[in-house]
């Protein structure tokens, strides 16, 4: 028996990530309330024979009366699964399954992964034409070449919902979005382009057959496989594959590639040179797009061809050619005006929404987002970026648009101003504010303090967040007790810099520091030393302090308040500010920001006025748009008491003070979170439900956030410390690798400091 090769602490992470809290990435919710025998009635038995009906009488109804309209199956026989090769249709349903979650994520679609036990092309498309009509679209995925062509083809001429091959067409519609503008960067047109294609498979023949319908000379094409330029006297072509055979002499890559204009590369690492590259025309286009290795490094081309235009498949590089910017918002343009199919029309139009939102000018918050200097239209950015939030409102429009005025929908568009306005409301505020913290923190490289350096989780997470490229770990541990546990975790012991408080280099300067802070508060010498070392927190926030390092994370191994009293010992509150303590609790596709959870016990009106601005400037700094409601037991004086003329307090200094922000109180949970709460209360001053939820007291934001947390109505991410001199984040006690590399990230982007701006 072979045995099992170790598992790497990524795989580790990722087994445990799919397998924590119940297994898999997608679960049903219903859309309905079902909890009353009347609810069950209209649901089903008897109620839903009135749809029944209706449906029989008009088949178009059931995208009225059922989920169709925003569904689709991502369907696989797992053939291809992703560069791993055939290993079956179980083994593909991870990947299906994160196929269905960014469906959601970006284009708010219901998306469900069905895998098929057949590699026989007639078998697969029988089974799918047989249950595909119960989705509103197809999307095929993973499916091994040439069989993917035909299967595509067939099930697109058998079922009248659209059908997409994503590892096609996906990659297609980004490479040619990119293709326009670097033509338009260029000068050139796409006419003119003398085109060399570098991996003969279903990606790559998609991106051929898409640029040539948008204007490339299929004559001016050269077509390279695995065994050389594919011309006229080849006898192992494929059908499809020998109709882009040449007539010509040429042989290898590296022939083909002189003179050329343009090099699309879907094929293997590291095969182009750097003298093919030299050998090309002036201002060469490159699109090295094979993962994860391309076929030549952006730095590489540069070397020898300052001039050139370089996209990849990665997101460390400029220009990413990333899927994901293509097939949501394609479906769902789709989807929306219910299109009968796919067809080059919308292709077309989902590259030239992407080329032309490129063009643009890049909001605030997303440059913000990617603090990379590389957001103005030019050769480092002719492709937006996959976390755009402009992008669900831009390319559905021209998608669903193409569908009506090809004569492949099923109903009209929408107006096209009140159109992106609801697609607006579907993005999922959940990873959009992770991500644009991701995005900033990745740009920015902070180096983070992880006090408690000795914890297993504590190691994982910061070996994670140095894998993810998030920024610098620092573990303040004991090096024999942390290379042990690195050691059992398969982490080697050279990966994670570790610092000994007792001894560092800096120990002196940290005790003479914070002696002469706290010789006035009753400490002497020696108690200072011994803080500094053996409190691996007060150590932490000393190399924060001293500048030693940007930032710091804590709280696995003690309670919050106990790590604040340490902290506090050494940083102050921002001069003029208040240390405020902020759950973001995400559900549903709504985040909220709840507060006090850490400092103020039972805050006054000026505390509840000071609170409630401290993390309206917290809510700007993700991007949201803050909507502050004060909260009590009741709402506007009814019923009345002490407690709620306290939050009626702090709305009328706010007033005083001329805040810049929407804020109401006192006002109960359930009104200031209903968008229907201005019908009963006409004068409310907030336009849309609150995003902000001021408590009156620290337990109460507790309770409340904790509350939902644990009844699994919301992912809580938190205590978000705000207001402190420098950035401290405080993990709860025992937290998950996930939550300690998610604080991680929150110290490093500093919610402190100026942040992302709202839109």
């Amino acid at each position: 028996m072979t045995e099992k090769k170790p598992l790497t602490p990524i795989e580790r992470d990722a087994l445990e990530f799919h397998a924590e809290p119940v297994p898999g990435k997608i679960a049903l919710a219903p859309t309905k309330p079902m909890a009353t025998q009347r609810d069950l009635s209209l649901a089903y038995s008897p109620g839903v024979a009135a749809p029944v009906k209706a449906i029989a009488e008009d088949p178009e109804a059931v995208y009225d009366y059922t989920s169709k309209s925003n569904m689709v199956a991502v369907v696989s026989n797992g053939t291809a699964i992703l560069g791993l090769g055939n290993l079956g249709p179980r083994a593909s349903k991870p990947v299906m399954e994160g196929k269905a979650v960014l469906f959601k994520r970006f284009a708010d679609i219901d998306a469900f992964d069905i895998e098929v036990d057949y590699t026989d092309p007639d078998k697969f498309v029988d089974c799918v034409a047989g249950f595909g009509d119960s989705f509103g679209g197809i999307n095929l995925e993973d499916i091994a070449s040439p069989h993917c062509f035909e299967i595509e083809q067939r099930l697109r001429e058998l079922l009248p919902i659209p059908v997409f091959h994503d590892d096609q067409h996906g990659t297609a519609i980004i490479a040619a979005a990119g293709l326009l503008n670097a033509c338009d960067l260029t000068g050139r047109k796409m006419s003119e382009l003398n085109v060399v294609l570098c991996g003969a498979g279903a990606a790559g023949l998609s991106v051929l057959d898409l640029i040539q319908s948008m204007g490339v000379d299929p004559d001016k094409v050269l077509v390279v496989d695995k065994d050389g330029v594919v011309h006229d006297r080849r006898n192992d072509l494929y059908p499809r594959l020998a109709t882009y055979a040449k007539k010509t002499d040429l042989r290898t890559l590296e022939q083909a590639m002189k003179g050329a204009d343009c090099f699309i590369g879907l094929s293997a690492g590291g095969i182009v040179t750097g003298e093919m590259v030299r050998s090309m025309n002036a201002e060469p286009i490159i699109f090295a797009m094979a993962n994860p290795e391309p076929e030549i490094r952006p730095e590489a081309v540069l070397e020898v061809r300052k001039d050139a235009i370089i996209a990849t498949g990665r997101s460390d590089y400029p220009n990413q050619v990333n899927n994901v910017l293509g097939f949501p918002y394609i479906f769902r343009g789709a989807l929306d005006v219910r299109a009968r199919t796919i067809n080059e029309e919308m292709k077309i139009a989902a590259a030239k929404a992407l080329a032309d939102l490129a063009r643009l000018d890049v909001p605030d918050e997303v440059a913000a987002a990617y603090k990379s200097g590389r957001m103005q239209y030019g050769k480092d950015y002719i492709i937006p970026t996959p976390f755009d939030p402009r992008l669900i409102g831009h390319v559905p429009p021209f998608v669903a648009r193409a569908a009506v005025e090809s004569g492949v929908a099923r109903i009209e568009a929408k107006d096209d101003e009140s159109y992106r306005h609801s697609l607006a409301r579907r993005v999922d505020p959940t990873a959009a504010l992770q991500q644009r913290v991701t995005a900033a923190i990745r740009a920015d490289q902070k180096t983070i303090v992880f006090a408690e350096g000795e914890a297993p989780s504590v190691i994982r997470a910061a070996h994670a967040f140095q894998n993810q490229g998030l920024g610098k770990p620092i573990l303040v541990a004991r090096e024999q007790i942390a290379h042990q546990n690195m050691r059992e975790l398969g982490i080697p012991e050279d990966a994670l810099e570790i610092c000994n408080a007792r001894l560092s280099d800096h120990n002196y300067d940290y005790a003479k520091f914070l002696y002469e802070r706290l010789q006035r508060r009753g400490f002497l010498k020696r108690d200072v030393q011994r803080l500094v070392n053996t409190n691996r927190n007060v150590f932490s926030a000393l190399m924060v302090k001293m500048g030693h390092a940007d930032g710091m994370v804590s709280g696995v191994t003690r309670h919050t308040n106990t790590v604040m009293n340490d902290v506090r010992l050494v940083l102050d509150p921002i001069e003029g500010g208040r240390i405020v303590g902020i759950n973001a609790a995400i559900s549903r596709g709504r985040t909220l920001l709840i507060g006090d959870v850490v400092e103020t016990e039972f805050p006054t009106p000026d505390e509840l006025a000071d609170i409630a601005e401290e993390m309206a400037a917290t809510a700007r700094r993700f991007g949201l748009t803050p909507r502050v409601a004060f909260l009590s037991y009741s709402s506007f004086g009814n019923p009345p008491g002490e407690r709620t003329e306290k939050m009626a307090g702090a709305v009328r200094v706010l007033d005083a003070r001329g805040v810049d922000f929407e804020y109401e109180g006192e006002m109960a949970a359930d009104v200031a979170l209903n968008p229907e709460h201005k019908e009963l209360y006409p004068f409310s001053r907030l336009t849309e439900p609150a995003n902000v939820l001021v408590m009156p007291a620290v337990h109460s934001a507790s309770i409340a956030t904790r509350l939902l947390k644990a009844a699994g109505a919301a992912t809580v991410i938190g205590p978000i410390i705000v207001g402190l001199e420098k950035p401290v984040q405080i993990t709860r006690l025992g937290a998950s690798v996930s939550d300690i590399v998610n604080l991680a990230g929150l110290a490093a982007f500093d919610p402190s400091a100026a942040g992302l701006k709202t839109n």
